[in-house]
């Protein structure tokens, strides 16, 4: 049995970061891509997803991810995925180019809208970021980020230079509308 991870949150500058890994159990009709999924039918999904699969779900918040960098959350959250459901599958596969240097990971590039259980692993981790960004909303209103899920869109960007990052941000994304260098550039365990 394959197991797909897929991540959601890796560009934001707000909010955590989420890795989810599925094994199918029964097959799903409509899976694809979460990006090319409406949000009606990803929430829709996300529910006969949970009922029909083994999955494992690992969240990293903007503070591990400032402290750490991307790439060791993304490393940790897969080993965490594959340790809790080596027992019920014998195959890992990842969306995109790399296997962050873990034997037993496969990767495969666009895997999210070709291979069911990747694409399954996509949903869960939108679905999941987007309830969490959602649920925190009310807490942080100058930000709206029930709007854009923590994404740098313009009013986004407004709303910092207005009231400075929340905890919820993350420190280390450098934005160049606010002036700051060093774009884009994360610690990284390679």
């Amino acid at each position: 049995m394959l197991c797909g991870i897929d991540e959601a949150g890796r560009g934001p500058i707000a909010g955590p970061l989420v890795v989810a890994g599925v094994i199918l159990l029964e097959d799903i009709v409509g899976l694809n891509d979460s990006k090319v999924l409406s949000e009606k039918k990803r929430e829709k999904l996300f529910d006969e997803i949970k009922e029909k699969s083994k999955y494992h779900i690992v969240f990293s918040d903007a503070k591990l991810i400032d402290e750490k960098g991307l790439s060791f959350c993304l490393k940790n959250s897969i080993l965490e995925i594959i340790n809790n459901l080596k027992d019920f599958c014998d195959e890992f596969l990842m969306d995109g180019n790399t296997s962050f240097g873990i034997d037993i990971l496969k990767h495969k590039i666009k895997a999210d809208a070709t291979i069911k259980e990747v694409s399954a692993a996509s949903i869960l981790a939108k679905v999941s970021r987007d309830r969490y960004m959602n649920k925190i909303a009310s807490n942080y209103k100058e930000y709206e980020f029930q709007k854009h899920k923590g994404y740098g869109t313009k009013a986004h960007v407004e709303a910092i230079k207005k009231y400075g990052r929340s905890d919820e941000h993350r420190y280390s994304f450098k934005l160049k509308a606010l002036g700051e260098e060093n774009i884009g550039i994360q610690k990284s365990l390679f």
